[in-house]
């Protein structure tokens, strides 16, 4: 696996994630567990997450953020 510039903080990768085009319009996000754990790590992702008020899922190796507080339903 490639190393990461030293410019890819944790912090910065999490603000420039969060700052996204689709995040902003209260879309939804998803990202592959594996990219988040190297990147950040799971609890600084989901904390970041949480404080923003969004809810999060996991579904095999991806977590998809619903970037707004609307419920969630289960449709099938």
């Amino acid at each position: 696996m490639a190393e990461l510039p030293d410019y890819l903080t944790p912090e910065h990768w999490l603000r420039t994630v969060f700052a996204a085009a689709e995040v902003r319009r209260g879309g939804v996000l998803k990202r592959q567990v594996r990219d988040i754990e190297r990147l950040c790590g799971q609890d600084m992702f989901l904390d970041e997450a949480r404080r923003r008020g969004f809810q999060v899922v996991r579904n095999g190796r991806h977590f998809v953020v619903f970037c707004n507080s609307e419920p969630i339903r289960r449709v099938v």
